[in-house]
């Protein structure tokens, strides 16, 4: 595969669960990132689900402990799961916190020194990474879906409502979907995008829709055990904004339901069947 190392692969449910890396031009280091192969892309190229991690996560941490490769072999997905922030970068301090630097990108392109230089996920993500997955696997480059977790969720909200069209499905499981209001959010804004909340209001699912994008129908996901819902993820705030706008939400509230990655195995294939729903018609 040009211009992408293959750091391991491994069958799986009759296809390919590989992680991968490439020179970014965009980020300006090595990024690395991880595919499902389903078995029907031997037969030609095959929809894609891109799956945004959350907070300390990387290329990895779905791919092993979701156990979505079932559910994308039976429909006939590719995932794509790309690490949440460069690596290696030479910023003091980079992975002293961890909810911020290192394994913290937000999705977003800082705008602030010393951030600006390598924390370049939108670009990366909606650029660059589809370009690199369609040139080296059997992926089709205009059907693209996304999901994601947590910071993840406010990536694939916030990345969706910022580039229309460019994704066939969107939804997320415990997204950070207020973040311009929330601890987690004025942590990562204030120092990727300086102090000027009018510009964190641009990386702000609820303030985006609020101000007029939209997306296709969003569904997502909230466990009510889930111990960062009040002070963090704000997902009444989502469902008010999506009503007032007229944007179509199913939020799916569920008793006893934490954060982790049991809640997410538990929900995660009605995610991947959201997204061949709509990537089939």
């Amino acid at each position: 595969m040009a211009g992408v190392q293959t750091l391991a692969e491994h069958a799986c449910h009759g296809g390919t669960q590989g992680f991968y890396q490439h020179d970014s031009g965009v980020v300006g280091l090595p990024m690395r990132f991880g595919v499902f192969t389903p078995p029907q892309a031997r037969s030609g190229p095959a929809p894609v689900l891109m799956f945004l991690a959350g907070l300390t996560c990387n290329e990895e941490t779905f791919a092993i402990k979701a156990g979505a490769q079932r559910a994308a072999a039976e429909l006939g997905l590719v995932l794509v799961t790309p690490d949440t922030s460069p690596r290696g970068v030479d910023i003091p301090g980079a992975d002293a916190e961890w909810d911020f630097g290192i394994g913290a990108g937000f999705y977003l392109d800082a705008t602030e020194a010393p951030w600006s230089t390598h924390f370049r996920m939108e670009s990366w993500l909606t650029q660059e990474l589809p370009g690199v997955v369609a040139q080296a696997f059997p992926a089709r480059p205009d059907d693209w879906s996304i999901c994601g977790h947590s910071m993840g969720g406010h990536g694939a909200l916030t990345l969706a409502l910022r580039h229309p069209g460019r994704y066939r499905s969107v939804s997320a499981l415990a997204p950070i979907a207020n973040p311009s209001r929330v601890p987690w959010g004025y942590k990562a804004f204030s120092r990727y995008l300086g102090p000027d909340s009018t510009r964190w209001q641009q990386h702000d699912a609820v303030e985006l829709i609020a101000a007029g994008a939209r997306t296709p129908p969003l569904l997502v996901d909230q466990g009510l055990q889930d111990k960062f819902l009040a002070q963090q993820l704000e997902t009444d705030r989502l469902e008010a904004a999506c009503a007032a706008a007229g944007q179509p939400l199913s939020l799916r509230r569920h008793a006893a339901y934490d954060h982790g990655y049991f809640f997410i195995a538990t929900f995660i294939a009605d995610h991947l069947c959201h997204a061949a729903a709509a990537q089939n018609g």
